[in-house]
């Protein structure tokens, strides 16, 4: 059974997505607001009848219903609004996840843990202390997020077709994210190749700042995180010995230590299976460490 904390638009959604790509037999939504979770799981139920798909989708308001969960989804929390910051959210957030995790641990002690509430990092966090999770049961959705942006900025800006472009983002999912360009390419042909340091770096801008203007325009981000967390739960699921870029906690990887925040990751049944390290040059590096100094901050300052 896959569980999905938080039965908002991200987190129906997160459950719409996965029970089309049938991805477990069972999918429950769970939230504390009562005729919510019910509601979204009816009306999404509904739908697969008509595609022919037998996930039976749940709904309740009952943690103890995620016993037998092999995958949690974390998506509980208050939303960012506009003008704010994913930091702006820590102190509230800290505390709606910590009592989360705590159910988790309580009632499903051999899952793995995704999770999706910003600020992503320390949540991810809070989420790994709070559960005292192995370290490869825990991890956070953030960059795979940061790298659906990038690749839409990359396509736009070479005119080349999305199925070609491979990108990478790691570091902090927010405002010091690092997209890679060095590691980035179309159809195996360096990014470099098609842009010039110019473009690139409007690009990499642009990337880091289209969350607050989507946020600004309609109030949320909804689908694309929906679309991230699915594919993380396929790796998991299905085995596939994937490389993505995911919040995870490191212990000298990078130079970091004591601190969750995005870098490569190979995702199968076991979660977290490998920390991927990239060599980084200075100004990656500055970057790098600029995202980790902001997680530490945070953890730092949670009441």
């Amino acid at each position: 059974m896959i569980t999905i904390v938080g039965s908002g638009k991200v987190g129906s959604s997160m459950a719409l997505q996965i029970a089309m790509k049938e991805l477990d037999t069972q999918v429950l939504l769970l939230d504390i607001v009562k005729g919510l979770p019910q509601g979204e799981a009816m009306d999404i139920s509904h739908l697969l009848s008509e595609r022919g798909i037998d996930t039976h989708v749940k709904g309740s308001n009952e943690y103890a219903d995620m016993r037998g969960s092999d995958i949690v989804v974390i998506v509980a929390g208050v939303g960012r609004k506009p003008g704010m910051t994913r930091m702006d959210l820590l102190n509230t957030n800290a505390s709606i996840v910590k009592g989360v995790a705590e159910k988790v641990a309580k009632n499903a002690k051999d899952a793995t843990i995704i999770t999706v509430t910003n600020p992503l990092d320390p949540m991810t966090y809070v989420t790994l202390k709070t559960t005292k999770f192995k370290n490869n049961k825990v991890m956070g959705m953030g960059n795979m997020l940061d790298v659906s942006r990038f690749k839409s900025f990359i396509a736009d800006a070479t005119k080349m077709s999305r199925s070609a472009i491979d990108a990478l983002v790691i570091g902090e999912h927010g405002e010091n994210m690092l997209p890679l360009v060095r590691y980035s390419s179309v159809s195996g042909i360096p990014l470099t190749k098609f842009l010039d340091s110019k473009k690139s770096k409007q690009v990499v801008e642009n990337t880091r700042k289209v969350a607050a203007e989507v946020i600004a325009l309609k109030g949320a981000t909804i689908y694309a995180p929906a679309n991230a967390v699915t594919h993380m739960v396929d790796a998991i699921v299905k085995d596939r010995k994937e490389i993505m870029p995911v919040a995870v906690y490191l212990d000298g990887q990078y130079g970091a230590k004591n601190v969750c925040i995005g870098v490569p990751a190979v995702l199968g049944k076991d979660g977290v299976e490998e920390i991927v390290e990239l060599e980084l040059n200075a100004e990656e590096k500055e970057w790098f460490n600029k995202g980790v100094k902001s997680v530490k901050d945070a953890i730092a300052g949670m009441a």
